[in-house]
């Protein structure tokens, strides 16, 4: 018995081996490079400094303020970006799973659409919509209402991150709808339950995985997001991985430019994972 258990233990290593070794070239092998680099000294002449090792790259980050006005600008997009997915996504997808086919498959491939089209593309759509002369600043110049500056601003990248994340949030609440039996909710009706009681006792603490899983995907893709706030953002508005790009490319310090991306790696884990554990013991306490 014995044996036949540490064979099926050593099987199932075998077969996830492959997985795990393309998960530590990919992913932990460039992350140990970046965790070395940062630590490294930048000589404005020279490049930088192999072999070397200094605490000066986190101290400049740690001790300006504009690195602290960068940071606090990318996670206040993020959060907002999440709560109006939320907002938007969790009624889509609650309505999505009450349809009848066909046409439940037909919203779910017009929502599933963006994700075929690249996030450049989708971007310079949204720069042309935006811009002085686009098509919703004609409309309100139509209306008499415009023109209003949609470009190079915060609004502009909120509303295009919205956009493209949206679908992250409807699949993960959808799939999670998916579970949740609808005799459950006909149960509640049926003992005079009112359907906003229903659907707050018992279809929202059902869905509430799903919830918390799109805000994990929707913050962390928002956080670390560049192409939408280096094309709508501008050179102004910058957020974290502008900020990254432009200390890799332009001002080539790389180990300034890691240690940026470190500190934003970090920050994200310790709020996703915070905001997980809030949220898990709310839910289990509204279970239990």
């Amino acid at each position: 018995m014995t044996s036949h258990r540490t064979g099926r233990h050593w099987l199932a290593w075998a077969m996830t081996a492959p997985a795990l070794a393309l998960f530590a070239v990919l992913l932990l092998t460039p992350l140990a490079l970046s965790v070395a680099l940062s630590f490294n000294a930048y000589d404005p002449s020279a490049g930088t400094v192999p072999g070397s090792f200094t605490l000066d790259n986190y101290r400049q980050v740690l001790r300006d303020p504009y690195y602290y006005g960068i940071f606090w600008r990318t996670l206040r997009i993020s959060a907002v970006v999440t709560l109006l997915c939320i907002l938007i996504g969790a009624p889509e997808a609650y309505i999505l799973s009450r349809m009848r086919q066909p046409w439940r498959s037909v919203f779910l491939l017009v929502i599933l659409a963006p994700l075929l089209i690249s996030v450049v593309v989708r971007a310079f759509g949204w720069s042309m919509l935006l811009g002085p002369n686009g098509l919703i600043n004609a409309a309100l110049q139509a209306l008499g209402l415009g023109p209003v500056r949609l470009l190079y601003n915060e609004t502009a990248i909120v509303i295009a991150l919205v956009h493209v994340m949206m679908p992250f949030m409807v699949i993960a609440v959808w799939t999670s709808l998916q579970k949740l039996d609808p005799w459950l909710e006909n149960a509640a009706l049926s003992l005079s339950a009112t359907p906003l009681a229903a659907l707050r006792r018992v279809v929202l603490p059902q869905v509430m995985p799903g919830v918390l899983a799109g805000s994990l995907i929707v913050f962390g893709l928002s956080a670390s997001s560049f192409a939408i706030p280096g094309l709508l953002g501008g050179r102004r508005m910058k957020m974290v991985a502008t900020l990254i790009y432009d200390e890799y490319l332009y001002e080539l310090n790389w180990p300034l430019g890691a240690a940026i991306a470190l500190l934003l790696l970090a920050l994200n884990l310790i709020i996703m994972v915070g905001i997980s554990r809030m949220v898990e013991r709310r839910y289990q306490k509204a279970l239990g």
